[in-house]
């Protein structure tokens, strides 16, 4: 089973990562992937650039495009891996592992699979994501 592991921040984490020594930061990272990469769990996974960002907010009539990322400091997501484990316990092993420290947050979520739509397998799209998925697995 797939999981991702969202990377956010509080306030405290955002302080704290701006006094660090970044090659420190990368060092630690990197460390953490390999282990990852070691134990054949990591899928993928990258960290994301403040700016450029945006926003497209569904409210109204018409999307509204605004310059992002958006909201306060905890809302930010700030990077991603996406794992596969046997178990959820697994997942949360790993995500207990991340290099993180005071401030730093990880979410984990279940990333959804072919079992998730077994009542709609004979819908046109869901057959068409496995093709999807085969094409883009083989990138």
């Amino acid at each position: 089973m797939k999981h991702m592991l969202i990377m956010r921040a509080t306030q405290e984490g955002a302080e704290r990562y701006a006094e660090m020594d970044f090659e420190a930061v990368i060092n630690a990272m990197g460390a953490y992937n390999e282990s990852m990469m070691k134990a054949g769990v990591m899928v993928s996974g990258d960290g994301l650039a403040p700016e450029p960002g945006y926003v497209v907010d569904f409210g109204g009539d018409a999307p509204i495009v605004s310059d992002g990322p958006y909201g306060e400091v905890h809302e930010l997501f700030n990077g991603f891996w996406i794992i596969e484990t046997s178990t959820a316990e697994e997942a949360l092993e790993w995500a207990k592992r991340c290099p993180l420290g005071p401030g730093g947050k990880l979410e984990v979520r279940r990333v959804t699979d072919e079992s998730d739509f077994a009542d709609f397998a004979d819908n046109e799209y869901i057959q068409k994501e496995k093709g999807w998925r085969d094409e883009l697995d083989a990138k």
